[in-house]
């Protein structure tokens, strides 16, 4: 009877130690596949759609999430519209109600890959690489490729850039009143720094 229970109490304890080490496997692979993971939610969009002789027309947004993968170079992005700041606010509650309808589509989001990526590569003068994926504005989402520079940063990299956008393209209707006091190509700027 001895010699049974020790039996069954090895086999027992053999099972445990099996069950942590595929445990502890399991967290190292989370964590060396999250360590590779770049992220930020402090990134800064603006956009500029002003037209010359009449008032600025140009927000910016301080809150944009980003996460890039540095091992395939998968990149995505998301903002909430209500988080881009206008010099107006008059002018901000239109942008919101009557042309992005924020309730109806809250947020604009952005899922690519930038190819041919490589860390390794990344040093302190900005290299560029093209970035191509689907942008999602006001619920229409569009094929897009950019021009995306990247450099070395503490603990990360820095990844800016400009690309433009016709809000017809998103259908986002303008006014014919206020048409002319609106650019036809919207002028947008990225910067994120994005870090372990």
């Amino acid at each position: 009877m001895e010699h049974r229970w020790s039996k069954r109490k090895l086999i027992i304890m053999k099972k445990s130690f099996i069950n942590f080490f595929a445990l502890l496997l399991v967290i190292i692979a989370n964590t060396s596949g999250f360590a590779q993971k770049l992220i930020t939610k402090t990134g800064n969009i603006k956009f500029q759609a002003s037209m010359p002789s009449y008032e600025e027309v140009a927000a910016e947004s301080k809150s944009v999430s980003a996460v890039l993968d540095q091992t395939t170079g998968d990149f995505a992005s998301l903002v909430l519209i209500k988080g881009f700041r206008f010099k107006v606010a008059l002018m901000e509650e239109h942008f919101n109600e009557n042309y992005m309808e924020s309730e109806k589509f809250p947020k604009a989001t952005f899922k690519g890959k930038i190819e041919d990526f490589n860390s390794s590569k990344i040093t302190s003068s900005p290299k560029n690489f093209t970035l191509k994926g689907d942008l999602t504005i006001h619920g229409k989402t569009k094929a897009v490729t950019v021009i995306v520079k990247i450099s070395k940063a503490p603990n990360g990299v820095t990844a800016i850039g400009t690309f433009e956008a016709k809000p017809e393209d998103f259908d986002i209707e303008i006014p014919s009143l206020v048409r002319k006091k609106i650019a036809d190509k919207i002028k947008i700027n990225y910067n994120f720094l994005l870090a372990k």
